[in-house]
């Protein structure tokens, strides 16, 4: 009988486990559909720099998701990097909108932020942004900056206290 109760007890755990497991699966696939859904029209985007940016990366406008990167690529013609988005077609964002990629913070992870423009006409399947902004290069900003705050032109040394004419030794 202790048995029966053992092999019983093993069973309805192994029925919540496979249950928990098959909800978490859909509650993950539901989480990263981002807004853009099986009726998303695909837009592209021509940025000279896309450090931080992958495949999946979400596309925003007011730091609402609309939509996510579907691939990237190098434009043979202009060496710009092609990057193909899915978008809501429910966003309704403006044909003449630009696109720049953004920073979630100093450490967090990048994003394509769409920037509506005044257009009456939304974007359609196939549309090209070609107003864009790319990521910026932190480390070479950081490192022009020291660079250009390191010193004075002349060679002659800042940190020492000047010397008035009136005053003797």
């Amino acid at each position: 009988m202790n048995t029966a109760r053992s092999h019983y007890l093993e069973a309805v755990v192994g029925l919540i486990v496979v249950i928990a497991s098959i909800w978490l699966v859909f509650a993950f696939l539901g989480r990263t559909a981002n807004g853009a859904g099986s009726d998303a029209i695909e837009i592209s985007a021509l940025f000279p720099n896309v450090s931080g940016i992958n495949v999946g990366t979400d596309v925003r406008v007011a730091g609402m998701s609309v939509g996510q990167v579907t691939a990237i690529s190098l434009n043979p013609d202009d060496y710009q990097a092609d990057v193909r988005m899915a978008i809501d077609p429910g966003a309704n964002i403006p044909n003449d909108s630009s696109a720049a990629i953004s920073s979630e913070g100093l450490l967090g992870g990048s994003y394509i932020a769409l920037l509506p423009g005044g257009s009456l006409e939304p974007m359609q399947e196939g549309d090209v942004i070609f107003d864009t902004q790319g990521a910026l290069d932190m480390t070479s900003l950081i490192g022009s900056f020291i660079n250009d705050s390191g010193g004075s032109d002349d060679g002659l040394d800042t940190m020492s206290e000047p010397e008035s004419e009136g005053m003797t030794r």
